[in-house]
């Protein structure tokens, strides 16, 4: 994997070059860009399926005897023997997958812990999109581990934050802007869950809504297009195309049943709020814990082995249990069983340091609480809700746009999870309602509510304070100025005496240069006394004007290299006015600051 990285280096040096001897327009160059990203977020998630198999089937098949069940779009890649599981082994799985991927985690990199997504919106939001180079090789060895033995977490978290993470270090390489840096995180985000969901679409938006509680960054929404398509492709063209779970070709053909689909959001929101409180107050109490950090997630892979003695269905990913509701194969019973022990398995695995995602085990958990309610209901009004498996579908949908503030990105995903779109408006209606009434409860908190609240929007968002004031209202009209034949050291006792480093040259009061420190201590000692300034000032004048606003002069100081700007006349340059320095602005900058910070949020604007 490492060669293949070191290929795809060379690759991207490459594609480097193409894009400065191209001089490729804005859309030309986002379409290269993403389509790379997508290339390299399809490998990336067949290797990542691929060794979630594996160590799926070797470990908690092959040593505690549990093959969790595939959905119906999954493949199998090797035959599944029959097995009875071994229960105590099951004990024993979790604990020790826990323990290795806790090593590995707090060793070298420590923020793959958790479920990942998370990591990737802070990276967009505070770390100008920066993912370090080694963080997608440790999490998906971590999640291997982790899922492979048994814990109950998602794909989509890991494979979000490998894919986020090469687009990352793609954007590093070929020294693109900050913006640039995280829309590659974007796409990269968007081409990892919509290839190994099998829902481009579907992942595209997810990866611009998830950032915010409200809202979406719209900037990146085309790329993510492009690199999740491109993913979708290559991934499909190693797995199968189709959507990921079987299920008939249900239609919405009953207007009353928009009554039992609004109860199925409400109760999706009061489900969704109690599964967050469960998942950070298990976080919390695994912080409590006085105990070394790589030790933890073996605690919570104890706690799940011990859960999974008596309920093995709590193990793993869970997409299984999905089709099974689908299929109408689960009890009742054993369907509001699992509702509770997902929540509390998902908890155990992820909240103690745990390597895994949280999106999966969210859809188990909104499809459980379909099924119980479509059961409900189908009992009670059974010429109503006649096949209640489609509340399975609702249910998923529900409870991801209540818990991860993703409405849109619910409704079209689930729709291809199941490729069926037949459901939309009890999809839109529940997932709506859901997303609603859950209110500010996120379990992703790392979401900011809006663009606004954003560090990377913050300045675009507001006034720059700068860009309100004008040079006359700050500049110095009280200067001490030089002829041009003045001595040399004559300028460095006024720099002594002063601590000015910069002073104009007039003639006749006219100017005609500006001369330094650095100018004059670069006169021998010896000549300091016989050299003229006229000699050696800077005859190139930058300079500004009266009615120029501060944002305009302070980006005339900073591209030059320079500290002052003498301020003339726009008419005729030698006739100064005053003299502004960059220590003026400075000055006036935290002033206006103070006082619009102070401001109403509304008044900002």
């Amino acid at each position: 994997m490492l060669s293949w990285w070191v290929l795809m280096m060379d690759f991207a040096d490459k594609i480097k070059n193409i894009l400065i001897e191209l001089d490729l327009k804005e859309v030309q160059r986002w379409a290269l860009l993403s389509t790379l990203v997508g290339v390299v977020g399809g490998l990336v998630a067949v290797l990542f399926y691929a060794g979630l198999y594996y160590s799926t089937y070797y470990l908690l098949g092959g040593i505690g005897g549990y093959y969790p069940t595939t959905p119906g779009g999954d493949i199998d890649l090797l035959v599944v023997p029959l097995s009875d599981p071994n229960r105590l082994l099951l004990i024993l799985l979790p604990t020790l997958g826990g323990l290795l991927a806790g090593f590995l985690i707090y060793r070298y990199a420590p923020e793959t812990e958790g479920h990942g997504t998370d990591s990737v919106i802070d990276s967009y939001h505070r770390q100008r999109g920066v993912i370090r180079t080694r963080v997608p090789f440790i999490k998906a060895i971590t999640s291997m581990i982790t899922i492979g033995s048994g814990g109950s977490a998602g794909r989509e978290g890991p494979i979000a934050q490998i894919s986020a993470g090469f687009g990352s270090i793609l954007a590093t390489k070929l020294k693109l802007t900050d913006r640039d840096k995280r829309i590659l995180v974007i796409c990269g985000m968007s081409a990892g869950i919509g290839s190994i969901f099998k829902a481009p679409l579907g992942g595209a938006i997810f990866a611009i809504e998830v950032l915010y509680r409200q809202g979406s960054e719209s900037e990146g929404i085309v790329p993510a297009f492009i690199s999740s398509t491109v993913a979708y492709s290559i991934f499909c063209s190693f797995f199968g195309w189709g959507s990921l779970f079987s299920m008939p070709d249900y239609h919405f053909t009953h207007p009353n049943e928009l009554i039992f689909y609004a109860l199925l959001g409400i109760a999706a929101a009061a489900v969704g709020i109690f599964y967050i409180h469960v998942f950070y107050g298990m976080r919390d109490f695994f912080k409590r814990l006085a105990i070394p950090k790589y030790i933890k997630p073996a605690i919570g892979g104890l706690l799940l082995g011990i859960m999974a003695f008596f309920i093995p269905q709590s193990l793993g990913v869970g997409y299984g249990l999905i089709q099974l509701a689908i299929d109408q194969e689960l009890a009742m019973g054993l369907l509001l069983l699992l509702l509770f022990a997902k929540i509390l398995a998902t908890s155990f695995t992820i909240s103690s340091g745990g390597s895994g995602g949280v999106f999966g085990p969210t859809l188990v958990v909104g499809a459980m609480l379909g099924g119980v309610l479509g059961i409900t209901f189908h009992t009670l009004f059974p010429t109503i809700v006649v096949e209640y498996s489609t509340f399975v579908l609702v249910g998923m949908a529900a409870l991801l746009a209540g818990v991860a503030k993703t409405p849109i990105a619910a409704i079209i995903m689930v729709s291809e999870l199941t490729g069926n779109y037949n459901l939309l408006p009890p999809l839109m209606l529940a997932s709506t309602l859901a997303y609603v009434m859950s209110g500010k409860w996120s379990i992703y908190e790392k979401q900011v509510p809006t663009r606004m609240d954003s560090p990377a929007h913050r300045r675009e968002m507001t006034i720059d304070v700068l860009e309100l004031v004008t040079v006359k209202d700050v500049m110095c009209t009280d200067i001490i100025s030089v002829s041009p034949a003045t001595k040399v050291q004559t300028v460095l006792n006024l720099i002594h005496k002063y601590r000015h480093i910069g002073y104009p040259v007039l003639d006749n009061l006219e100017l005609v240069g500006v001369v330094t420190f650095e100018d004059a201590e670069k006169v021998p000692l010896d000549e300091r006394d016989v050299v003229l300034v006229g000699d050696i000032m800077t005859r190139s004048l930058v300079v500004t004007y009266e009615d120029e606003n501060l944002e305009s002069a302070l980006r005339k100081l900073l591209d030059n290299n320079i500290g002052r700007l003498p301020v003339v006349d726009r008419e005729d340059h030698t006739r100064m006015h005053g003299l502004l320095t960059k220590s003026d602005i400075i000055r006036e900058h935290a002033q206006l600051s103070s006082k619009f910070c102070r401001l109403p949020a509304d008044r900002r604007l």
